[in-house]
């Protein structure tokens, strides 16, 4: 079990890191909310869940302990693989995840790419006991989840580029993150992003 890696972070892409650790680089698959707390050249440190499979050894990031403990939690629930589990994270922090469970939330469980009604109502029953109740409250009024227009511009800068150059893509981006139904997917809408400012330059 690789339990975090420590390291200067030696490239980024739209959804993991490199993170060179004594001469080797790892490679890290990561939400956008982790990428974008990393900056090229800069040291790191991430906690990390090793997924072996026949064909396979995938590393995946996290920000701290928490998220990797709800990650591998999550992948408990059947029909629910590091993919599932990490896009789930993509969309929904830790506790806005407990919190959905917790008061049976639907339509948060929806907001994720690839789960529909009925694997919603599955997983709210298999994780209600799993996951714990949520560590802190939200403030009145304020979003569980953080916008996606910040978390897009964010993990822009993030992958090196200029603060002219994200609020453009952002705003390239919006009509298809307004297209969307629910909460716009940050992943989807990065890779859109990235493919205008390759077209720019």
């Amino acid at each position: 079990m690789i339990a975090f890696v420590s390291g200067t972070v030696a490239a980024l892409a739209p959804d993991a890191a490199v993170v060179e650790v004594g001469g080797v680089g790892m490679a890290v698959q990561c939400t956008p909310n982790t990428l974008s707390t990393l900056r090229l050249g800069r040291l790191a440190k991430l906690a990390t869940s090793l997924v072996v499979r026949e064909d396979s050894l995938t590393l995946y990031g996290f920000a701290d302990d928490d998220e990797r403990q709800v990650f591998e939690l999550l992948q408990t629930a059947s029909g629910v693989g590091p993919r599932l589990a990490q896009a789930m994270l993509a969309v929904h922090s830790p506790d806005a995840l407990r919190r959905a469970v917790a008061t049976g939330d639907e339509k948060a469980l929806t907001a994720v790419p690839g789960i529909g009604k009925k694997g919603a109502q599955k997983l709210l029953l298999e994780l209600r006991d799993r996951l714990g109740e949520p560590i802190g409250a939200p403030a009145v009024g304020a979003p569980v989840t953080q916008g996606w227009r910040d978390q897009l511009h964010a993990a822009l800068i993030g992958l090196g580029y200029a603060t002219r150059e994200a609020d453009e893509a952002v705003s390239a981006v919006a009509p298809q993150a307004e297209a969307a139904e629910g909460t716009p997917q940050v992943g989807q809408l990065l890779k859109a992003a990235l493919q205008t400012l390759n077209r720019a330059r």
